[in-house]
């Protein structure tokens, strides 16, 4: 392997989904209750966005969030390997991230809160997984391989970073990049500025409510999965609510794309991007043909809502 080769294999790592699925379904649970604090303090924002994290130069991050006075915010560092939460008075905590039960990471996440004087209630359940646990009673997910967390990190920093890239191309409304921890998805959602037909709702251990504010107007959306599922290795999805007649059929490209009679969706497998001579165009050209395949179909106002992406340092021209 020659110093290029191994340098895209560093960027973008091989990580099966069956290798790491234990580190992977107690990392999710983890994630579940830093993001359910989150939930409990910030505002609502339309389609949730309130309760996502982000990705960071080390790991993940809830971004501030308000209490009383105060501001503080948790990170997972996937470097360091430790959970850190800080407050806007100079409050820190630092919780080791090794091998334990997510009883136990939930218990000392809720007593270092307390230590700082920070009294958050969570809902008790994971939501979005089969047969939830409720956290102070779950002593079956308790893995945490810091080579497996790590990798999955640097995977999300360069999903991040595309995603980031194929944002730039779109001036209507466009959601934050953004990692869901209910169903532990890294996402970025176009609108067509129109209402959607209220959505039926149904998913699992997700309230109905919820579901029908997210889906409240059109969107074409894209994100990634670690892997689980109907879908037992990491991919790259995209749909549309509500989807346009003849979506499935639609010509997409690359060629490893395919639509998944199940889920309903695009799929693009993350092994076909990692292992491209360009995975970032493989990557954008998914994005963007699923876009104008959903956008097309559903006669969105492409002339209004679409422009050239962004590039560092250079103003985006008006005509």
């Amino acid at each position: 392997m020659d110093s290029s080769s191994r340098s895209q294999a560093e960027a973008w790592p091989a990580l099966p989904y069956g290798a790491w699925r234990d580190t992977c379904t107690t990392l999710h649970l983890w994630t579940q209750i830093v993001g359910k604090v989150r939930l409990a303090q910030v505002p609502w924002i339309n389609h949730s966005w309130h309760a996502t994290l982000y990705v960071t130069a080390r790991g993940l991050t809830t971004s501030p969030m308000p209490y009383d006075r105060r501001t503080f915010e948790i990170d997972f560092d996937f470097i360091g390997h430790a959970l850190l939460i800080r407050s806007s008075d100079g409050g820190e905590k630092r919780l080791p991230l090794v091998p334990m039960a997510v009883a136990d990471f939930h218990d000392r996440l809720m007593a270092a809160l307390t230590e700082l004087d920070i009294r958050v209630r969570i809902h008790g359940s994971p939501n979005e997984v089969p047969d939830p646990i409720p956290f102070r009673e779950d002593r079956v997910h308790a893995a945490y391989d810091q080579d497996q967390a790590q990798r999955f990190w640097r995977m999300l920093l360069q999903v991040d970073r595309v995603f980031k890239q194929f944002r730039t191309g779109f001036l209507g409304k466009v959601s934050p990049v953004h990692l869901f921890w209910g169903s532990f998805d890294h996402a970025v959602t176009r609108f067509s500025g129109r209402p959607a037909p209220l959505h039926p709702g149904g998913i699992p251990h997700l309230p109905d409510e919820v579901t029908r504010e997210a889906y409240s107007h059109e969107v074409s959306s894209a994100g990634f999965w670690p892997g689980g599922g109907a879908t037992d290795y990491p991919a790259f999805y995209s749909y549309a609510y509500p989807a346009p007649e003849g979506l499935a059929a639609a010509p997409i490209r690359p060629d490893a794309a395919f639509f998944h009679q199940e889920l309903g969706e695009f799929i693009l497998p993350y092994d076909a991007v990692r292992q491209a001579e360009a995975p970032d165009a493989m990557l954008l050209e998914f994005l963007q043909t699923t876009y104008e395949a959903a956008a097309d179909l559903a006669r969105w106002d492409r002339a209004t809502l679409d422009c050239p992406q962004g590039r560092p340092g250079v103003t985006r021209p008006i005509a």
